[in-house]
């Protein structure tokens, strides 16, 4: 079973969009790819972005969390500066389908 979150030019390239679902979730585009996670900082917790669908940091090249500053790469999720150093996001499996429609995978 999957459900749709959104069409993958919804999406600016690098950019990131979340998700209120029963868990929530944020996708980021890069490269035409999409990387999905569970919104929630490994050392604090808490939802990662400063404002609605703000999960990168200034350059648009990793993940920040909002909190401590953490940073994430996109493609992986790893903790690559900050208290989490070394842990990573928690991933959720994406499907793009044939139309460009992104969906939780809740395989």
């Amino acid at each position: 079973m999957s459900e749709k979150l959104c069409h993958i030019n919804d999406l600016t390239d690098p950019g990131a969009m979340g998700f209120d679902l029963e868990l929530p979730v944020f996708i980021v585009k890069k490269d035409n790819q999409v990387f999905g996670y569970i919104n929630k900082c490994p050392h604090a917790g808490v939802n990662l972005e400063w404002q609605d669908n703000d999960f990168l940091n200034i350059d648009k090249t990793f993940i920040q969390c909002s909190v401590h500053g953490a940073i994430f790469t996109i493609e992986s999720g790893l903790c690559v500066h900050g208290p989490c150093n070394g842990i990573g996001l928690k991933s959720v499996g994406l499907l793009v389908d044939d139309n460009g429609d992104i969906h939780l995978n809740n395989k």
